[in-house]
């Protein structure tokens, strides 16, 4: 039941890096999509003071969630919860973070229209939405790898696709949020950090 992704073994330094420098110090960290569990379980050993909240609407991955968490020694890895962040209803009310890795192009647009609506719901002002993957940048010419993989995503399922920033951005900015910082990562990935907006009284 226990499943393993060499991506994320891969990537998972790189992006506790940028973790470090984004998260609060206290609080739950929604994770969304996370697959396999294996980067839910690292993060939530290197940030102890954090409930860490792994979150995915597949059984079979929620299966192997578990079973890494059943490996963990803290106390701070909670139990995978089953959520889709198209639909409408999430499992949680709140967090002081949500963490999402390698979804948005691996998912109809319709997921990151509703990751973008639930996180609205959830968090509380300026808390973080950091999302990681390959993206489309205007002026940034993509690298020959991505540009293949994106091909390669879309004959799998014409939904799936590299998405340009530069939409995210105005989704964002629809749901209270403004990008905060972006993270060039390894492989040609980026981290983009989204902070919800403090709304000014009256």
């Amino acid at each position: 039941m226990k499943q393993r992704a060499p991506a994320a073994a891969r990537n998972r330094e790189a992006i506790a890096g940028v973790l470090a420098g984004e998260l609060p110090n206290l609080g739950t960290v929604l994770e969304i999509a996370s697959g396999t569990g294996e980067h839910a379980m690292h993060f939530a050993a290197l940030f102890p003071r954090l409930d860490w909240q792994p979150s995915d609407p597949d059984e079979g991955a929620r299966a192997s969630i578990a079973a890494w968490r059943a490996e963990y020694p803290g106390e701070n890895l909670l139990p995978p919860i089953s959520l889709d962040a198209s639909k409408p209803h999430w499992p949680i009310e709140c967090a002081e973070a949500l963490v999402c890795i390698n979804m948005v192009h691996i998912s109809p647009w319709e997921s990151t229209l509703g990751l973008f609506t639930g996180a609205e719901r959830v968090l509380a002002a300026d808390a973080p939405l950091i999302l990681y993957g390959p993206y489309l940048e205007r002026g940034v010419e993509t690298a020959p790898s991505n540009l293949t993989f994106n091909d390669w995503l879309k004959a799998r399922d014409p939904r799936w696709g590299l998405r340009q920033a530069e939409e995210l951005d105005a989704v964002a900015s629809g749901h209270g949020f403004m990008r905060s910082a972006r993270h060039a990562m390894p492989a040609n990935n980026i981290m983009l950090i989204y902070r919800k907006v403090q709304k000014s009284a009256g």
